[in-house]
């Protein structure tokens, strides 16, 4: 089997049941397109948070190995510096080895902090600030940050110079779909497969969307979050996505009863401006597959597509905070920040979020959220489309994680990963690979399964999943039996809990997890 192109796509703060293939009433064809010839997977975890997730997901490795334990402000030791590591190895890096051409375009944030307050002070380059360019890649356009405006986005960088003027049309979104076209078509026929790596910043606050997306779904979710978890609920069900054992877990108990919202209108309108980011996202992929269709290359293409962590509770409050700095706009315009009643959602002068109980909704149908190691903290809708490989539509649902992904595109591409890379020893991977799972064997996991993140703690060993939200106790739960986790059973399997609690221990310690806070 000759090496596939592979193309691996992220979306930002997307919920376990925000796209059309798991459960969702978002318009998502492409992406359903990809799901009903390939595979998808119903226990993919991330690691609850944007830049632990995605320097996992880059090096085979637990966030604390990769360099990234907490986000990526330097905190002193080489598991919370903020940065890639140089003992472990990118994706991009393991397959240039191959003889792969390798392109990312969007979100990088796995490479030092950087104060949006102070543009003048970037080095990106210098150490402990490495871009994609550093670490593998050899195309590079996107944002080295986290989250900005989808008009005026910062740190934007095309190769090694910074962008900082925007066409009147320009949209994030859009922009990070066309280059990833662009470079399909500049990389075909030069004879070598390619990896190409598209990291949208979608739907991640701010809602920002041009005024006929959110038109489209203006009024579409006046029946309100209550109604929309029960409809996603059994459409996962119908699906067969998940067992219906399985309970919807409880609305959240600080989000009202849709009957008792305030500002019934306005949130349906900023629901309908986060529906319309996700649809924009899905229009993007669309151009990217007809790339590879008008190329001849997409039977030979590997693609998989996956989210960072759950939907985001997070709340831009009205007296200002945000953990960003927002500048003003080039015009001198003020952002507005934060959730204002009543203000219309969507334009580069605002800057909200859609809040607790939508994002109780795009979780349908578990609990918590990002920041959080629960399950609608890390579960990812997951689709992988490999025509080569794939020849019958899939629904696996063998637990698996992101530091996965690395060792699965190694063993696709018949690539090395390598003992020692730059004179550098490498950390050998934590992943393994599921290629076999495509043939519809019945792959599993051999090692346990572990999280930490602001000292939210978790472990799944087979169906037992042992999960603490700091700074409380140890829950346990059969996620065969209740993976919406309703019915702890720490109480009643003391031994188990112990037992689970002690494997925690060991990976913490050699992960070089440290206590939450840190200091």
């Amino acid at each position: 089997m000759s090496q596939p192109n592979i193309i691996l796509i992220l979306a930002d703060d997307l919920g376990y049941s925000d796209i059309g293939c798991f459960g969702s009433e978002i318009a998502t064809p492409n992406l359903d397109r990809l799901a009903e010839t390939g595979a998808r997977f119903s226990q993919m975890y991330s690691f609850a948070r944007c830049c632990p997730s995605r320097a996992a997901l880059l090096t085979g490795l637990n966030p604390h190995q990769a360099g990234v334990g907490h986000m990526v402000e330097n905190r002193g030791t080489r598991a919370y510096q903020g940065y890639l590591r140089d003992d472990a190895v990118t994706i991009a890096e393991v397959l240039k080895g191959a003889g792969y051409s390798t392109l990312m375009s969007g979100k990088w944030h796995v490479g030092g902090a950087l104060s949006a307050r102070e543009p003048e002070s970037w080095q990106p380059g210098a150490p402990g600030f490495p871009t994609p360019l550093d670490r593998g890649f050899d195309r590079f356009y996107g944002t080295l940050a986290g989250a900005g405006s989808f008009y005026f986005p910062h740190a934007l960088m095309q190769d090694g110079a910074f962008i900082d003027d925007f066409p009147e049309d320009f949209y994030y979104t859009d922009a990070i779909s066309d280059k990833a076209a662009e470079m399909i078509a500049e990389v075909h026929g030069s004879g070598a497969p390619f990896f190409l790596h598209v990291a949208y910043t979608a739907p991640h606050w701010p809602l920002h969307a041009p005024p006929a997306a959110i038109a489209k779904y203006e009024g579409s979710y006046r029946q309100g979050w209550d109604v929309l978890r029960q409809q996603r609920h059994e459409t996962l069900n119908s699906l067969g996505i998940l067992d219906p054992v399985w309970a919807l877990s409880p609305r959240d108990a600080a989000a009202p009863p849709w009957q008792a919202a305030a500002h019934s209108d306005w949130e349906d309108l900023r629901m309908a401006t986060y529906a319309a980011m996700i649809d924009r996202m899905d229009q993007g992929i669309g151009r990217i597959i007809a790339q590879l269709e008008a190329l001849d290359i997409l039977q030979d293409t590997l693609i998989i597509f996956l989210s960072d962590n759950g939907g985001c509770a997070e709340y831009l409050a009205e007296d200002g905070w945000i953990n960003s700095y927002v500048p003003d706009l080039p015009d001198g315009r003020r952002v507005q920040i934060g959730n204002r009643v009543g203000m219309r959602p969507g334009t580069a002068d605002t800057y909200m979020s859609y809040d607790l109980p939508w994002a109780n909704a795009s979780n349908a149908p578990f609990r918590l959220y990002k920041h959080w190691v629960h399950e609608g903290g890390i579960s990812s809708p997951c689709i992988l489309h490999y025509p080569q490989r794939i020849t019958a539509p899939l629904t696996i649902h063998s637990p698996l994680q992101f530091i996965d992904i690395l060792p699965t595109f190694a063993d696709a591409a018949g690539a090395d990963y390598p003992a020692e890379y730059r004179g550098n020893a490498i950390q050998p991977a934590e992943g393994e690979s599921f290629l076999p799972a495509l043939d519809g064997r019945d792959w599993q996991r051999q090692q346990p399964l572990y999280w930490e993140h602001e000292g939210n703690r978790a472990l799944r060993r087979g169906d037992w999943k042992l999960v603490s939200k700091f700074p409380g106790d140890w829950e346990l739960y059969n996620l065969l039996e209740d993976r919406t986790e309703l019915r702890d059973r720490s109480e009643s399997e003391p031994q188990r809990v112990r037992a689970l609690s002690q494997l925690y221990q060991q990976w913490a310690e050699r992960c070089e997890v440290r206590s939450w806070p840190l200091v």
